[in-house]
């Protein structure tokens, strides 16, 4: 901070004291005079009070001008600091566009990839349906033949496990208890080997009443009344993978508690 060089005072407080001297020597030799004398000393006070106050006027002048200066310096010093950021202003600005073609030239090379990319796709979509297409009409040929080949070994099959049936039933009959444990037991042995493909045979028991749902009488015989009941099961019903194939084929009850006579027996 910049200082204003001291003024040197003394001759002003000298022509004060000179001043207010003469101002003394007048006023004492000229009492009784007239007013000439009096303004005169009025004079020598007012220019030796003057004189005492002007070395301090001038430097708080010379203050108030080095104060001007160095804000005037300040504001040039803030004017080159703008300039300055004026400059980095604009070095940023030509880097933006810099910045902003390359992103341009990104943004349009971007989309000349998604445009490949995306022809690139529906054609791959186009193929994988066509692919797909191709294997659904494979997959559907060869569920028809798998379909049709369970459709042939399950018939297969039960008529197999049908005549195992015929045998054992026809073994209980004879009254020959060694025959019919074996037959029993090779029974059981087929029935537990359709078992795991998933088809179960079942018999109806003695006495049970009818349910059209897993019942079905000999062909020929009259329709069932409502309290009707199994007497015995011709032929064994069967489910596959829990869906019923095929009813028990059943003979009834008569009202008696005999059994009704099949087309071919004579009433007893």
């Amino acid at each position: 901070m910049r200082v204003a060089p001291p003024i040197p005072k003394w001759p002003f407080f000298l022509g004060d004291i000179v001043l207010s001297g003469l101002g003394g020597f007048v006023y004492l030799s000229a009492r009784t005079a007239g007013p000439w004398p009096l303004l005169a000393m009025v004079a020598c006070f007012a220019l030796g009070a003057g004189l005492g106050v002007l070395p301090f006027v001038l430097e708080y002048r010379a203050l108030i001008a080095i104060a001007g200066v160095q804000g005037l310096s300040s504001v040039v010093s803030q004017i080159k600091h703008v300039e300055q950021l004026a400059a980095q202003i604009g070095y940023a600005t030509n880097q933006w566009q810099l910045v902003r073609e390359s992103s341009d030239r990104t943004a349009a090379m971007a989309k000349e990839i998604a445009r490949g990319m995306a022809s690139e796709v529906k054609a791959f979509t186009e193929f994988l349906q066509r692919s797909n297409e191709g294997e659904k009409a494979t997959l559907r040929l060869e569920a028809e033949k798998l379909r049709r080949a369970e459709s042939e070994w399950l018939q297969v099959v039960v008529r197999m496990l049908d005549h195992v049936y015929a045998l054992h039933q026809a073994a209980l009959r004879s009254h020959q208890p060694g025959v019919a444990e074996q037959l029993g037991k090779f029974q059981s042995a087929c029935h537990e080997a359709a078992r795991r493909v998933g088809l179960s045979p079942f018999v109806a028991i003695h006495a049970e009443p009818f349910d059209a749902q897993r019942h079905q009488v000999v062909e020929g015989e009259a329709r069932p009344p409502d309290n009707a009941a199994v007497d015995e099961t011709l032929a064994s019903g069967y489910t596959f993978q829990g869906r019923l194939l095929r009813p028990a084929v059943v003979r009834l009850r008569n009202g008696n508690g005999s059994r009704e006579p099949g087309p071919h027996e004579a009433p007893h």
